[in-house]
């Protein structure tokens, strides 16, 4: 597997054992929807949180939530729009973004949960 796949499946590892820690619920991981995906949907008390994972390999990079394009952002309402229509869901949505900068050290890891980091637009 290439390398920026097993760190972006490290991130993406680290940042549900960190949601399941914070005491969200965990539905799915890797959900697709045609070419969309949402990397983690969990539940976070009767609120739907769609979570984007980002993970770079240092802080010289841009950070993390700034490699977010518009259209990722559509991508990943649209794929949750699906996941919403495929699992027939009344409830709140929010989307948070978890960047990931591993250090030198593989273990020490910085981490940023934005709670609430975009909005769809209407």
């Amino acid at each position: 597997m290439a390398k920026h796949i097993d760190l972006g499946k490290k991130g993406e590892d680290k940042a549900a054992a960190y949601l399941l820690e914070k005491g969200y619920i965990i539905v799915a991981r890797n959900y697709r929807y045609l070419h969309h995906e949402i990397d983690i949907i969990a539940w976070d008390h009767d609120e739907l949180v769609i979570v984007e994972v980002r993970t770079r390999t240092s802080e010289n990079h841009e950070h993390p939530r700034d490699t977010i394009s518009t259209a990722k952002i559509n991508s990943i309402i649209a794929a949750t729009e699906t996941y919403i229509l495929e699992h027939e869901l009344d409830c709140q949505t929010r989307f948070d973004v978890i960047c990931w900068i591993p250090h030198e050290n593989d273990d020490d890891w910085q981490m940023e949960h934005i709670v609430d980091a975009f909005r769809p637009t209407p």
